[in-house]
């Protein structure tokens, strides 16, 4: 039986850290995985920031793994606070979208008992809030992405059309000077349309994902108004996002 995707990722990392340089067809013999699931996992364990992918292999580059359910503690506490920061920052009456994730389902478990219009794409949020009696919920349907119950694709974005809304609550993979980037590249394109759907737009994020891109570019920071992030930000990178013209929200952790 193949490896969970998780459980296979968690054993390519460890293999990479203790080696510090393995092969890509060391990897493929060591958890019986095609070439390309190695690839796309060492694109996603690159895009997080544990690994570089280089020519023939990856090298790890990523916190020692003996701390993984520090930072799994710690990543869960943060999460929460930045989340209720983003919260605190939605009005009643007013219309949210948000798109799928674990740092939005939060955001959205925060929301629980606001009067508001929220219109999601991601079904964990839509069944967390269908139960509340002060909120009018619209879920975008589309090919729903069996990894994060997340509708993509031509549907969603069609439907995205016709939706405005005062603020667009989205998390990211990756920020770069050059932008914005996401691990998908149908969730990108309809990430794109919630942007046309909104005033404003908010990000939310942890402070890992500075400086690490991911499998698909979604926009240039411009395209940004808002930025929330745990406390965690360096110095040149709070300069980088306010130079671009984008409000910074550093949340105390």
């Amino acid at each position: 039986m193949s490896m969970l995707l998780d459980e296979r990722r968690e054993s390519i990392l460890k293999i990479v850290e203790n080696k510090g340089f393995v092969s890509l067809v060391d990897l493929m013999d060591s958890v019986g995985a095609s070439e390309s699931t190695i690839r796309r996992d060492l694109e996603y364990l690159d895009g997080i920031g544990q690994i570089r992918r280089t020519r023939g292999g990856a090298a790890y580059v990523g916190e020692s793994l003996s701390t993984f359910e520090d930072r799994s503690f710690m990543s869960s506490r943060q999460k929460r606070l930045v989340a209720q920061a983003v919260a605190d920052m939605i009005a009643p009456g007013e219309a949210v979208l948000m798109d799928g994730g674990t740092t939005t389902l939060e955001v959205a478990r925060q929301l629980a008992g606001k009067q508001l219009q929220v219109v999601t794409n991601s079904l964990p949020i839509a069944n967390l809030l269908v139960n509340q009696p002060k909120v009018d919920l619209m879920l975008i349907g589309g090919f729903l992405f069996p990894k994060t119950g997340v509708a993509l694709g031509k549907t969603a974005v069609e439907s995205l059309k016709s939706v405005h809304v005062r603020r667009l609550i989205i998390s990211v993979g990756g920020i770069t000077e050059d932008g914005l980037y996401n691990s998908n590249m149908l969730l990108v394109e309809t990430e794109q349309q919630m942007f046309a759907a909104a005033e404003e737009v908010i990000v939310v994020t942890d402070s890992t994902k500075f400086g690490h891109s991911a499998l698909a570019y979604l926009c240039p920071l411009e395209d940004v108004d808002h930025i929330v992030v745990d406390d965690g930000i360096t110095e040149e990178w709070q300069q980088v996002i306010r130079d671009a013209g984008i409000k910074l929200t550093i949340v105390e952790t």
